[in-house]
This record gives structure tokens, C-alpha cells and sequence, in this order.
């Protein structure tokens, strides 16, 4: 499967994310021959778990593995710290991301680190987190950890 097939499957999620209410960010896990490990989207409204960020999701429905150091972590926006950590902790080597206008999370410090990062600057997914966060600003804001209009 090839990078666009594998932002398909976090698109996906990010849309189930939407539809439950939540903020649509997904993600999936991938083997370095393209094989879907796990996926999952933002649950933190819908489970009221500020731990559940699309690739926190992915991730724990991957499974334990003895090593992730042949997987790729796709995601429809740039991993925040929070994640940006869970891939440095676990040794993931790529990190394919769909957007990186709505918000730059930790991919540069992850890039400084090694990990390979691929942006793909998706419309559908820019457009999925540009309309989300005009419509629910207080939600977007929560996710990132600021105040409503903290410059």
C-alpha cells in the first residue's frame, strides 16, 4: 500500500471521529510492507480520556509488538508532543502525516531525532480540521492544551 492508500485508512477514522461527535483526527499503523497493524481516531470527547489521541488509538489497537521499528504511523494531522513521544519512545521510524497547516505539532523535533517524516499536504484533511475548528473552537482549543483565544 502505498502513502495516499495508508492516509485513506486515518482519513477514515478521522471521519468516524467527526460523525461520534469527537475532533477528526485518525491514524493507522502500518508494517513496512504496507500491512494495517492497527487504527484509531481522537476519542477524547466521546470517552472523556485526554489520552486517546488518534495515534495513542492506533497504536494500542496495533497491539504489543517486540519492536516497532518497522512500522510507519500515519496520521491526518502533525503528531502533537504527546504523540510526537509515543513515536520516539517506541522507536518508530516514519511518520506519514496528511497536513501540517491546521497545526505543526512535533514532526520537526522528530525529524531532528531521525524519524522520517512525509508531508502530504491533503486537502481533505486540511479541510476536515479548517472547518472543525471554526465550527468548535473550544473543542480544538481543549485538544491542544491552550485557552480559547490565547495568542
Amino acid at each position: 500500500m502505498d502513502e495516499r492508500g495508508m492516509l485513506a485508512v486515518a482519513v477514515e477514522e478521522a471521519r468516524a471521529g467527526l460523525a461520534e461527535g469527537g475532533i477528526p483526527i485518525g491514524a493507522a499503523l502500518f508494517d513496512a510492507n504496507g500491512t494495517l497493524l492497527g487504527r484509531g481516531h481522537n476519542r477524547r470527547v466521546q470517552d472523556g480520556d485526554a489520552s486517546t489521541h488518534g495515534e495513542t488509538a492506533a497504536f494500542r489497537a496495533a497491539g504489543r509488538r517486540a519492536s516497532y521499528r518497522d512500522t510507519i504511523m500515519v496520521t491526518t494531522l502533525s503528531p502533537c508532543w504527546y504523540c510526537s513521544g509515543l513515536v520516539r519512545q517506541f522507536g518508530i521510524p516514519r511518520v506519514v502525516i496528511g497536513e501540517a497547516t491546521t497545526f505543526s505539532g512535533g514532526h520537526d523535533w522528530l525529524a531532528e531525532h531521525g524519524v522520517g517524516i512525509t508531508i502530504l499536504d491533503d486537502p481533505e484533511c486540511v479541510g476536515l480540521m479548517t472547518d472543525f475548528i471554526e465550527a468548535r473552537p473550544e473543542l480544538w482549543f481543549e485538544d491542544i492544551g491552550e485557552d480559547i483565544g490565547k495568542d
